[in-house]
């Protein structure tokens, strides 16, 4: 995950600082020595980590210890505030408009993923902005360009417009049309890139922006490429007067500089992030939030709202009447295994505070485990799976024969499930026990 290495070594800093009664002008300097090094090593541009730096040390030298936090927790605080401003303070949202048609322009290098992330987009706009939106192939140059949109486009139910190879300042002017006969009232063009910036690329990005005036103009930048996705940047914005910025790849093993670096390059405000492969991994950026990932403190909000969209509401409704009455079933624990399955552990890793990510990290449901479990349920009658209590020796070598596993396999099912039962019922009484060292070898209740 991008900042992993950063967030490492910003901790290893704050460590130093634990204990101190009051801060003086060596322990700032000593710590910012280290903020700096690791900022540098995350490929954040050299400019943004010297006045970065300069700000942290002026407010932190000489300042007296607040009630209740220690100089670590101070230094951390001002860090944190400092961190959220370098990204751009608050959440900057699209430029919508309020009636009518809006056209957002999607620009960048090629590589950068502008096709994949254009539909995430506009997925999820359709999803939470209740838009219809309409995606437009004006990228000619790029081999199976067009055909990519079309697949992700149909994967996502979103319709796809292209003209094949014409002028793209046509395209766009004709999609607008389109859309305005067909209802759609979101229009996102995919542009073409290019391995580098050039004068022909730029003029073509002019012309179509000339055409059509797009509301918005988001410039898509690969988390990965570091200082090259800065100054690609900056030229972008200069030739085209950018609006607003859509980092992709930041689910990968990224120094994440770029992050830390746009905004104070460019003054245009990150707007969305890709963050995985799925068509749904796509999240509006949020400063705060990232600030809080970076210095270990997690992103319960995010994770919360993760939670809400993966969860059906009214089985979660359901469950927690079950676990009120201590009448949950295999059925309801095979359901809950699956609905963890849709949150993904790495995300939810990511999110946790401190030492219970870390906890996390590498976690992962195991698929076949998943599978010989929903097969062993499965095979039960429905009595079976309402009382498990009546399974025995002769019901589990039948179970067992049904779905393809051993009566091992059957035995450790049960025993997860008890745990977890017991787990509930202890919950429900207001007593916390420790919930993700419950089983054995490490593993918890849900036997991943």
């Amino acid at each position: 995950m991008a900042f992993e290495s950063l967030s490492d070594k910003l901790n290893n800093a704050f460590k130093k600082l634990r204990g101190k009664g009051r801060l003086s002008e060596g322990d700032i300097k000593e710590a910012m020595r280290e903020v700096r090094l690791a900022l540098l090593e995350a490929d954040v541009s050299y400019k943004v980590v010297k006045d970065f730096v300069k700000t942290v040390s002026e407010r932190a030298v000489g300042q007296d210890v607040m009630e209740s936090l220690t100089p670590a927790q101070m230094v951390i605080k001002i860090v944190n505030e400092e961190l959220v401003a370098l990204m751009g303070g608050q959440t900057a949202k699209l430029n919508m408009s309020p009636k009518g048609l809006t056209v957002v322009m999607l620009v960048g290098l090629q590589g950068a993923g502008k096709t994949t992330n254009g539909a995430k987009l506009a997925a999820y706009i359709k999803k939470h902005n209740n838009k219809r939106p309409l995606l437009v192939a004006c990228d000619i140059y790029r081999p199976a360009a067009i055909k990519q949109l079309e697949t992700v486009g149909g994967q996502l139910g979103i319709p796809v417009f292209q003209m094949g190879t014409e002028d793209p300042v046509i395209i766009a002017k004709s999609a607008i049309e389109h859309a305005k006969k067909h209802g759609n009232d979101l229009v996102i063009l995919d542009t073409a890139g290019r391995l580098h910036i050039d004068e022909a690329l730029m003029d073509e990005l002019k012309r179509v922006k000339a055409e059509v005036s797009p509301d918005e103009i988001l410039l898509v930048v690969d988390a990965m490429t570091g200082q090259d996705a800065v100054n690609a940047a900056k030229a972008f914005d200069d030739a085209l007067g950018i609006t607003g910025v859509m980092l992709t790849k930041l689910d990968g093993d990224a120094r994440g500089g770029a992050a830390l670096s746009v905004r104070a390059v460019t003054g245009k405000p990150i707007k969305f992030s890709g963050i995985g492969e799925k068509l749904t991994d796509i999240e509006p950026f949020h400063p705060d939030r990232m600030a809080s990932r970076i210095l270990g403190m997690g992103d319960v909000l995010t994770l919360i709202e993760k939670a809400e969209a993966a969860i059906d509401q009214k089985k979660a409704a359901e469950m927690a009447e079950k676990l009120r009455k201590n009448s949950f079933t295999l059925s309801d624990y095979y359901d809950q295994l699956v609905q963890l399955r849709g949150m993904g552990m790495q995300d939810i890793a990511g999110m946790l505070p401190g030492g219970a990510g870390k906890a996390l990290q590498g976690a992962k449901l195991d698929e076949r485990q998943l599978m010989r479990t929903e097969a062993i349920i499965l095979s039960m009658t429905q009595r079976e799976r309402d009382d498990p209590s009546i399974i025995n020796h002769s019901r589990k070598k039948r179970i067992a024969a049904g779905s393809g596993t051993t009566v091992v396999d059957i035995n450790r099912l049960l025993k997860q499930y008890e745990l977890l039962k017991q787990m509930t019922k202890q919950l429900s009484k207001g007593k916390m026990p420790g919930m993700m060292g419950g089983g054995r070898k490490g593993k918890n209740p849900f036997g991943f």
